[in-house]
């Protein structure tokens, strides 16, 4: 791909991606891997990406790539994951600033994920969709149950914080 063409798509989505990459594998490194692997195949290989569609196609390479960091040896040997990445630059602190965070951090990542895609990056239950590879009827079951999810650990959050 054109260098210039790639280094406008990464001004334009590389915190989009890095959140979306973050919510997915609960890891700021390996977020921050993510985003460098993708932006990296986008430099390498010739993807013909329709005008307009530059964020969906981006978002489904992200979680194919989160996929595939999931389902590497190494990862599945580290430490079970932290709830809040480690406080060591100025984008992590934007991560700090909230219990939400820790309280969505909490469900289950197929819930974590759609969420994300649908409230963060304000996609739509197709788009959303077609990035997870699932039914437009499935996706919105789990933002179904994401939400009452949400809804019952924020009621036993507030209810631990009174005592």
């Amino acid at each position: 791909m054109n260098k210039d063409y790639v280094l406008g798509v990464y001004d334009k989505y590389a915190q989009d991606v890095f959140r979306f990459a973050y919510s997915y594998l609960k890891s700021y490194h390996d977020a921050q891997d993510v985003v460098h692997d993708l932006y990296l195949k986008l430099l390498k290989n010739d993807y013909k990406i329709a005008k307009g569609k530059e964020k969906s196609y981006i978002l489904k390479m992200t979680a194919n790539l989160c996929n595939d960091c999931l389902k590497s040896g190494a990862r599945q040997k580290e430490k079970p994951f932290e709830i809040l990445p480690e406080p060591e630059s100025e984008e992590t602190e934007q991560f700090e600033n909230t219990e939400f965070l820790s309280v969505l951090n909490a469900l289950p990542e197929e819930y974590r994920t759609v969420i994300h895609l649908h409230f963060y990056e304000d996609l739509t239950i197709k788009e959303t969709a077609k990035i997870l590879g699932l039914t437009q009827s499935c996706v919105s079951m789990r933002l179904t149950r994401a939400k009452s999810k949400l809804k019952e650990l924020l009621k036993e959050d507030e209810n631990e914080t009174e005592i």
